[in-house]
């Protein structure tokens, strides 16, 4: 079953190319994300949109719990410690939205996951690291 990418997306234009190189591994989602979200030069991406490398809090809708979550490439993965996919559900319903947004994103067993992003940590863009 397809993911549907809900609410507005910003990507930056060097997460936009890198995502666009995952061929054979872009979910349906992924691609659909890259084909609906706004793309802007990473310079000017505000300071609370979630992109990759970024580490935000969230916090689950129904029980108030909060961690923290960094988003990653599929070689850096290690859900156990909070390094997430962005080919995963949740780092697919992660990128791109700002503070304050409710991630949503439908699992495999067909339910429907959501996170609200209540902080962004830490985001190279915002700390001058456009390279990462």
């Amino acid at each position: 079953m397809p993911a549907t990418i809900h609410g507005e997306r910003t990507l930056t234009e060097l997460d936009f190319v890198r995502l666009g190189k995952l061929t054979g591994q872009q979910p349906p989602a992924l691609a659909e994300l890259l084909d609906m979200a706004d793309v802007m030069p990473s310079r000017e991406v505000p300071a609370d949109i979630v992109t990759m490398n970024s580490q935000v809090e969230v916090e689950d809708p129904s029980t108030q719990q909060r961690q923290k979550i960094t988003l990653c490439y599929p070689g850096d993965s290690q859900p156990g410690a909070g390094f997430v996919s962005v080919l995963s559900p949740v780092g697919i319903g992660l990128l791109g939205v700002k503070t304050g947004t409710l991630a949503r994103w439908d699992m495999p067993n067909g339910a429907e996951g959501a996170t609200r992003v209540v902080a962004v940590l830490y985001q190279p863009e915002a700390s001058g690291d456009f390279a990462t």
